[in-house]
């Protein structure tokens, strides 16, 4: 059964959260950022994604503090609700008792504990309340501390977001080993394998199947299950990262190097790194399915901080390396050591494998958003008073998450224009205007509640109003820059 996201009993240790984070957050975005990197300026590109960083880092601590929040708000409700029930049995009928039971059943969840705290429910004198203990999906999250408009915003953005991730994750690696094992080059009905007369099209939808069964089945299971596959994966991807960089490092210190970067170029090529980057350290949809079944947790804020840490040293040695050893990056990094004319490596396995590394990457990211996306449909179509039957929770919404994007990906490849519209404004909401909102709600409603008799000990260290604000205007800020990309990428698309 699909069930909550964390097992009774179940977990894994901080470092293995770090891989998971670390897995969501590095894509295949990260091949595209050292072209970016040199048409914008090695100095200009290091001073936005270091602020990308830092941004990104300051929403996530906030993601967490509401989970906490959210925590606290359901346990003490629960509490609530159980002592009410034991009154309701010692003085009233058995009718009257059921009438109640039912009435207590269909309260909202804030209803009556916001500002109404009950007699003779102590409100927590610790911070126990405050442990993350329950997984509290962004949907849940929203319908705690959003009105009506805020929620509906919220899943359209999400199902936008996620569902354009999913499209393309399904495009790209079954299209990817395409282009790597076919004999002959082409595309559509052109032939792939003369010797089995297969086109192009047949072998990258037999892909796409053997894909499908081989990951799509992490769909319907929790975060817990894919333990080793993103462990594995996790290795080859830091092998590939390690080995391009230190193959463009070793080609640097022979003087064989023939890149010539600047540190500072034309400002019309920033808008364009800002296309490119915005989302390189995105996790905020998914942290809720991620953070749940660490344990312990008691050094969250550090270990987040780390993976972003580690992130970013990756992107800027990948990149720095990338600049200073390519005169002509191509738009996809691992191009420049597969079979390209300025290849720094001859040697066919290296090539394949590092040409291998987008389906290394999206085949752990894929389980990770699709199980996201599962348990954010789940909240948004079941009621916590009725629960969903078992065929329904168990396969109907993993079938939802898979079989839209699924279906996309084998009518068309053609998916990248319409995602990167998409994915673009829902991705800054997602990522900063979204996290912001639900942390400057979570702080009133706790405070409301219970005062300052608790503390969050999962409370993010950007405590101020004024950094809700200050990402309010780097979304903003954010959103012009990427409009601006897509307005110079349709006017001039030679330049990008």
């Amino acid at each position: 059964m699909a069930g909550p996201i964390v097992d009774s009993g179940e977990g894994y240790s901080p470092s293995v959260g770090l891989i998971y984070i670390f897995n969501l957050i590095v894509g295949t975005g990260a091949l595209t950022m050292p072209q970016a990197f040199d048409n914008a300026g090695w100095g200009t590109s290091l001073i936005i994604i270091s602020l990308l960083a830092f941004v990104g880092f300051v929403n996530a601590t906030f993601v967490i503090e509401a989970m906490a929040g959210a925590n606290a708000l359901i346990k003490h409700k629960r509490k609530v609700r159980k002592k009410e029930m034991e009154e309701a049995e010692s003085v009233a009928s058995e009718s009257s008792q059921e009438n109640i039971v039912e009435a207590n059943e269909n309260t909202s969840l804030l209803q009556n504990s916001i500002n109404t705290p009950v007699a003779g429910v102590p409100l927590p004198k610790t911070s126990e309340y405050f442990e993350i203990t329950e997984t509290v999906e962004m949907g849940k999250l929203a319908s705690l501390f959003f009105n009506k408009f805020g929620v509906n915003f919220f899943y359209i953005v999400l199902a936008i977001y996620l569902y354009g991730d999913l499209a393309i994750y399904a495009v790209v690696i079954p299209k990817s080993l395409t282009n790597i094992t076919c004999t002959s080059k082409g595309e559509g009905h052109d032939i792939c394998w003369k010797s089995l007369h297969i086109s192009h099209i047949d072998a990258y939808r037999i892909y796409l199947t053997v894909f499908v069964i081989l990951v799509g089945p992490f769909v319907f299971v929790n975060m817990q299950k894919t333990k080793y596959l993103q462990i594995g994966t996790s290795v080859l991807r830091w092998v590939s990262f390690v080995m391009m960089i230190l193959l463009a490092i070793i080609v640097i210190f022979k003087g064989e190097g023939e890149g010539n970067p600047r540190p500072f170029t034309k400002f019309k090529y920033v808008p364009g790194f800002f296309g490119v980057c915005v989302y390189s350290f995105m996790c905020h949809h998914s942290l809720p399915s991620l953070v749940t079944p660490i344990n312990p947790k008691a050094h969250l804020t550090r270990l987040v901080l780390t993976d972003y840490a580690i992130i970013l040293a990756f992107y800027c040695a990948l990149c720095l390396t990338a600049v200073f050893c390519f005169k002509d990056l191509q738009s996809v990094y691992t191009l420049n050591f597969f079979k390209s004319e300025n290849s720094v490596i001859d040697h066919a396995p290296i090539q394949y494998f590092l040409a291998l590394f987008p389906v290394f990457t999206l085949s752990t990211s894929f389980p990770i958003i699709g199980i996201t996306l599962r348990n954010n449909l789940r909240t948004l179509l079941s009621r916590e008073s009725r629960p969903c039957p078992s065929a329904l929770d168990r396969f109907g919404f993993p079938a939802l998450t898979l079989i839209p994007p699924v279906t996309v990906a084998y009518l068309t490849q053609d998916v990248e224009g319409l995602v990167g519209y998409t994915g673009s404004y829902a991705g800054v909401c997602i990522q900063y205007v979204i996290p912001a909102f639900l942390v400057y709600y979570c702080r009133k409603e706790t405070k409301s509640y219970f005062g300052r008799r608790s503390a969050n000990v999962h409370a993010s260290p950007f405590k101020s109003t004024i950094w809700v604000i200050l990402v309010q205007l780097w979304a903003f800020l954010c959103l012009v820059l990427v409009t601006s990309d897509h307005i110079i990428e349709y006017i001039h698309p030679s330049d990008n």
